[in-house]
């Protein structure tokens, strides 16, 4: 874990809030063994030695490690970008295949209403698509939330590099030091942390042996740690803490 490089003031009130997407405001359900497996055949179509690269890393790890193998091979600069592209396509299909049966999270709508009510600024920040990110904010209706979205197709990088929250945080004219990063991902703690940004863990919907608890989200440096998102409002000190409605 990259630790942060400047320590964040954390100037009070919080302007703007920014969300991960996938758990943590909307559940869905993908494939991502077959994500992985989808971005590692792409990379040994285009130079990457077979078995070079595990099916245990995180889709993210494996692009890079997937770059930086096609770019120390030497390859002709256009073996890079026709491996990306190519990943990049079937991840956007497979999460497609996903978007019929995803919800929002208990209790989304009903935070994201107050927090609106009361002025904050709001955005999500995913390694999704756009198409997915889109589509399933608005079959969730929260799409009418959030303004401001930064995903996995948009020009610069991607989560978890800081910058990604940062450019995204520009465009919504919030202060890195008045923003407030959620996420339900140890890559999102990374992110925010690099970012300066005060961050906090949001628990997974459903416990897993190998999933985020609040002493794996506290040890990589969260700040806080939120049970559900009604959980998320009262560490807020909203004055009314949102209810959930049943995931439809």
């Amino acid at each position: 874990m990259t630790h942060r490089e400047v320590e964040p003031r954390y100037v009070e009130p919080i302007m703007g809030l920014v969300f991960d997407l996938d758990g943590t405001l909307v559940l869905s359900r993908h494939d991502f063994p077959r994500m992985r497996r989808e971005v590692i055949r792409a990379a040994e179509r285009h130079g990457v030695t077979p078995g070079r690269l595990s099916v245990r890393d995180n889709i993210p790890r494996l692009m890079e490690e997937a770059a930086g193998e096609i770019q120390r091979a030497n390859l002709p600069e256009g073996f890079l970008f026709k491996f990306q592209a190519e990943a990049d396509q079937a991840l956007d299909a497979i999460e497609m295949e996903a978007l019929p049966t995803t919800v929002a999270r208990p209790g989304a709508k009903e935070l994201l209403a107050v927090l609106t009510e009361k002025g904050y600024r709001l955005a999500v920040l995913t390694r999704s698509s756009e198409r997915f990110a889109r589509s399933a904010l608005q079959q969730t209706g929260l799409a009418g939330f959030f303004p401001y979205l930064r995903a996995r197709g948009a020009s610069g990088p991607v989560k978890p590099s800081p910058d990604s929250l940062l450019l995204l945080l520009k465009e919504m004219g919030v202060p890195k030091d008045r923003a407030l990063f959620v996420g339900d991902h140890l890559l999102d703690v990374e992110c925010g942390l690099r970012a300066s940004v005060l961050m906090y863990g949001l628990l997974p919907q459903e416990a897993t042996p190998d999933g985020m608890t609040a002493e794996r989200f506290l040890a990589a440096g969260a700040a806080a740690v939120a049970t559900d998102l009604p959980d998320l409002g009262r560490k807020l000190g909203l004055p009314k803490s949102p209810q959930p409605t049943p995931a439809r």
